[in-house]
């Protein structure tokens, strides 16, 4: 079964990434990777020191700007 995963920058994005896998892993694991290239590229970027309930805040905005869905 072929999944399809729309990652958007923000929640205005009108060309989101969309990447479809042949496997929920391979969804998950590329998602799973993506989301923390962004986060890390954020907190490097930020021009002050990012704790813990900030980084889960950026985690959870990140994770609800994707859609997988089953084709």
């Amino acid at each position: 079964m072929n999944y399809k995963v729309t990652y958007a920058i923000d929640s205005l994005d009108t060309k989101p990434v969309i990447k479809t896998f042949e496997s929920e892993y391979e969804a998950e694991e590329w998602l799973h990777d993506e989301v923390q290239r962004r986060i890390d590229f954020c907190v490097q970027h930020n021009p002050f020191l990012v704790d813990q309930r900030e980084l889960d805040l950026m985690i959870e905005q990140e994770y609800s700007l994707v859609r997988i869905e089953k084709l």
